[in-house]
């Protein structure tokens, strides 16, 4: 995770409009868990990597699970909103 700027990664922040509007990573998208599963395709034209986080890594993992079922490649659980932005600060 260390590389999410440099490989370009989409950020993509699976919680609640209301978590995300209380603080998120710099450029990410709210694509909250419950609309994911109607909105593979619009994360599967977005740029890859893409990189998925929540609070705590387990709804962002659930999101993974389900775009991979749906056949989007590239796309990786990078845990909690913490561990993302302590990545992009490396």
């Amino acid at each position: 995770m260390q590389s999410i700027r440099k490989n370009g990664a989409t950020l993509i922040d699976v919680r609640t409009p209301e978590e995300f509007r209380m603080g998120h990573a710099e450029g990410a998208i709210n694509i909250p868990l419950d609309t994911i599963p109607y909105r593979a395709a619009e994360v599967a034209a977005l740029p890859a990597p893409r990189i998925l986080y929540c609070r705590s890594g387990n709804r962002s993992g659930m999101a993974v699970q389900i775009l991979r079922q749906a056949g989007v490649p590239d796309v990786h659980n990078g845990g909690s909103l913490e561990e993302v932005l302590y990545a992009l600060a490396r």
